[in-house]
């Protein structure tokens, strides 16, 4: 499939979308459509990482204003939530790489990732509240992966905050340099492709069950995945047989 917005690869076990919509990679209707269209081809193919980033000036400096419109905003808060809701049904981790502003709905991209890798120029904020609106999926997220104060802080003021002040409130996990930040953030994601795709999938989807649950609860549906998922597997077998045998495993992604 072609896409106007987006540019798509597989390559070496990362399979990458780059919002491409020179310059500021605002988001529109039609953009995010072709998002959704993404995420659904990068979780068909094969390769342990989904690697979000964006190609121009900023990563994002949010969604269309012209999309906010009374006419237009209920279609794109529709569209923008299924967005979001295809992120977050990807089995892959998605690794985000944040070089340059990612505001507004941008930077609710960025935090619905499941690992923030940004450069040392990246900025990132929700300043809706200065327009008089707030940004609906930051409000969820933010106050589960920071603190209550620390993102009641950014949510309220509308704040655009640097790398090194959203690695130090947990925003983003890295800080890579500027210079040659693409070949930083492939270093960076070969942690994660020495390992199994398919045990990545599953451990990401245990870390996801025991969130918003009781431990008891949380646990038994972990353990479920554990030992009804994961160890009947070809790559939990191979894991587990390697280390004993004192090799590396050869994985198969099943």
């Amino acid at each position: 499939m072609s896409y106007e917005f987006v540019k798509v690869k597989n390559e070496g076990g990362i399979v990458n979308i780059t919002l491409d919509k020179a310059p500021l990679n605002v988001l529109n209707i039609a953009m995010m459509e072709e998002l959704i269209l993404a995420f659904k081809w990068a979780q068909q193919e094969e390769g342990q990482i989904i690697l979000l980033d964006a190609a121009g000036k900023a990563f994002s400096a949010g969604v269309d204003v012209g999309d906010h419109t009374p006419d237009k905003v209920d279609a794109m808060i529709d569209v923008f939530d299924r967005l979001l809701l295809t992120m977050y049904e990807m089995e892959k981790p998605i690794v985000c790489a944040v070089n340059g502003a990612a505001l507004g709905g941008g930077c609710e991209l960025v935090i619905f990732s499941d690992v923030v890798v940004a450069s040392e120029k990246a900025k990132l904020g929700q300043p809706e509240i200065a327009v008089g609106v707030f940004p609906p999926i930051a409000c969820y997220v933010m106050p589960h992966i920071l603190s209550w104060p620390r993102a009641l802080e950014l949510l309220l003021s509308g704040e655009v905050i640097g790398a090194a002040r959203a690695e130090y409130i947990g925003l983003v996990n890295a800080v890579l340099p500027a210079e040659n930040f693409a070949e930083g953030v492939q270093e960076y994601i070969k942690k994660f492709l020495a390992n199994s795709g398919f045990v990545l999938a599953k451990t990401k989807k245990a870390a996801r069950a025991g969130l918003n649950k009781g431990f008891a609860e949380g646990l038994k549906e972990i353990d479920r995945i554990y030992l009804k998922e994961l160890m009947p597997s070809h790559d939990a077998k191979e894991g587990l047989t390697a280390f004993m045998e004192k090799r590396k495993p050869v994985w198969t992604g099943k």
